[in-house]
């Protein structure tokens, strides 16, 4: 049961942190200033909604995530929230593709190139299905983590500024509700998928808690990190470059790849989450549905990296919080029947 709760934990991990989030900018803009009780916040709200997102899933035994949401939501209103996710997938997958190839151009590769090599190894991951995507999150997930909280403690260490918390200025606490609703569509459509792989519920508990905690207390690190350079963020694409400036070469390239890394598996989840929806309809393997959906995204990566999450992310955050209601609210609802 434990190991199957950490493979999940690293699944839910390796959905979250990708793009916005590993370089800064998606945290730089929900929080920021008087922002750690909205972190404490998120991080209460995040475990109940991915308990509840798997509880479902594995009561349903699902292989994608439609009849997740006719039990949070309804018939009616699952058919736009359908529809929702989809776009919500293949967007925020391009804003992935961008990222992954900003990030290679360091290396003096080609944007195009960069955006090429991407797109083959996430069609040559889905050839193994659904373990080739667990067997890399396990992979990549705990190097990503450790490397990202190593190199924030240094920083602010380095820094000498310890962390501040006043209760009484914590004025930014409603960002929890936005910030945690702009990841509920991509959490149900990569959890779901794998309702059918669950075999006990304690395996939904173990990774619930797990990733609330890990994703809680990198999301503090970095956001004191972030605040202790604030003057100088609106100077770079990415956050996190801002502060790897103060560290050797090596450590630039290191984390670069780390970050490259943390795009890959969250655009890995994003093909994911819309491969599994049409795979049961169409009967194609989903290398090949990945395949199909990579070339459709492409075109769309001419839009800087920089542009897509400061437009996208907060538009689609707000347009989730009836659905991150709903979520909270089915136990309540549901008390009689939730176990």
């Amino acid at each position: 049961m434990w190991k199957s709760g950490f493979k999940w934990m690293f699944l839910i991990l390796g959905t979250i942190i990708g793009a916005g989030y590993a370089s800064g900018r998606e945290l730089w803009q929900f929080f920021g200033d008087q922002s750690g009780l909205a972190i404490i916040l998120f991080t209460v709200i995040f475990i109940i909604c991915c308990y509840v997102i798997l509880k479902i899933s594995y009561e349903e035994q699902t292989v994608h995530f439609y009849p997740v949401l006719e039990r949070l939501i309804g018939k009616k209103l699952s058919h736009f929230y359908d529809g929702m996710i989809i776009v919500y997938l293949f967007t925020t997958t391009v804003v992935m593709l961008a990222g992954g190839g900003a990030t290679l151009e360091m290396f003096h590769i080609p944007y195009w190139l960069g955006v090429l090599i991407f797109c083959v190894l996430l069609v040559l991951l889905f050839i193994w299905d659904i373990k080739g995507m667990i067997s890399m999150n396990i992979i990549i997930l705990p190097i990503l983590i450790l490397g990202l909280i190593v190199t924030l403690l240094l920083f602010v260490i380095s820094n000498g500024k310890p962390f501040s918390f006043d209760l009484e200025a914590q004025r930014n606490w409603p960002a929890a509700f936005t910030f945690t609703a702009l990841n509920i569509l991509p959490l149900i459509a990569v959890l779901a998928a794998v309702g059918k792989e669950i075999k006990h519920i304690g395996e939904a508990k173990i990774a619930s808690i797990g990733s609330g905690v890990i994703l809680g207390l990198i999301s503090f690190i970095y956001n004191e990190s972030l605040m202790q350079i604030a003057e100088e963020i609106m100077l770079y694409e990415i956050p996190l470059f801002a502060i790897l400036k103060h560290y050797p070469y090596t450590m630039l390239v290191f984390m670069s790849l780390l970050l490259w890394g943390a795009i890959y598996t969250t655009a890995a989840s994003g093909v994911f989450g819309i491969t599994t929806r049409f795979r049961k309809s169409d009967g194609l393997p989903l290398w090949l549905l990945a395949l199909i959906s990579l070339c459709l995204m492409v075109p769309f990566t001419t839009f800087g990296f920089a542009t897509l999450v400061a437009v996208l992310y907060p538009l689609y955050g707000i347009a989730n919080l009836y659905l991150l209601g709903a979520i909270l609210l089915y136990p309540i609802l549901n008390r009689y029947k939730w176990e």
